[in-house]
């Protein structure tokens, strides 16, 4: 009988000191909600994301394609390229696990094959063109232009530093660091060039991005920054590189602290003609490897 009350209170006691697990999508009392209408591009039910298309959302943001988190698991069956939905954007600043979501959402026409061709053929537009002049300060405070990538395959991608989701600016982060890494530890040292662009002039000064590019890089990047430059500008000197893209940012009205932006990684090839275009965070740094493998004609 001893042993049974001392089991039972056992259980008792582990069950009390487990926490439920909660949602990352339980909205904070902050939170505000915006009516979303827009087109899906592209789900990922793994990682409970989907890339829309959406409209202008007046009050909150313009019209661009972002990657969102899906606070809804019954959708998947029913969310598929193609489809036009209406949904409520919660955005939650305060929340730490998700800053915001779709919620209450709603097929409002299944897939049109063409329309979503039209779409996705709207990402290809840089394509074979040359990325367009740009001056930039790097993190050791040193002007670049886009003459200084002449002659090596390279890569591009936009953040800002202070951004805190996961499937934005810290994996593009994460993807070009463990590319830059693999680069410069290996036989293509001398023939592959990264460049991070950042839209926060404000904030990302030289010092403040060297310090953020060294804590991507780990111990192994060594404080190297040959393979991978960050670099930062004024916005008439971001904007045009940006928008030949089809990337998309501003300000959070809401929060000054942080940006509403788009998704945007290209390669080019050693003049500068552009390969690929990553349109959201589905790649990895095997993938731009591969990218700037095919870029150089190897």
């Amino acid at each position: 009988m001893r042993a049974l009350i001392i089991l039972t209170s056992a259980i008792f006691l582990l069950t009390a000191c487990m926490k439920p697990e909660t949602s990352p999508f339980t909205a904070t009392e902050t939170a505000k909600r915006y009516d979303l209408r827009g087109t899906v591009i592209a789900v990922d039910k793994t990682k409970n994301m989907a890339t829309i298309d959406h409209q202008e959302i007046p009050g909150f943001m313009k019209a661009m394609r972002m990657d969102l988190p899906i606070g809804e698991p019954w959708v998947w069956s029913e969310l598929v390229p193609g489809a036009d939905i209406t949904a409520t954007l919660v955005h939650d600043p305060a929340n730490e696990k998700a800053a915001y979501w779709l919620e209450n959402i709603a097929i409002a026409s299944p897939a049109d094959p063409a329309k979503l061709a039209e779409i996705r053929a709207a990402e290809v537009l840089a394509l074979g063109k040359k990325i367009p002049d740009f001056s930039l300060i790097n993190q050791d405070g040193k002007k670049i232009t886009r003459k200084d990538f002449d002659g090596k395959p390279w890569a591009v991608t936009f953040i800002y530093a202070q951004c805190p989701l996961p499937e934005y600016c810290i994996k593009m982060s994460t993807n070009f660091s463990d590319a830059a890494n693999q680069i410069a530890s290996s036989e293509l040292k001398e023939k592959y060039r990264l460049l991070t662009i950042s839209f926060d002039p404000a904030r990302d000064n030289p010092e403040a991005l060297k310090k953020y590019g060294l804590g991507y890089l780990g111990k192994d990047g060594k404080g190297d920054f040959s393979t991978w430059q960050l670099a930062v500008g004024q916005d008439e000197n971001v904007k045009p590189v940006a928008e030949f893209f089809g990337l998309r940012y501003e300000l959070d009205e809401n929060d000054k602290t942080q940006f509403v932006h788009s998704l945007r990684t290209a390669v080019m090839k050693s003049d500068g003609t552009v390969t690929k275009v990553f349109a959201g965070s589905d790649w990895t740094a095997g993938d731009l490897l591969m990218e700037l493998k095919k870029a150089s004609g190897d």
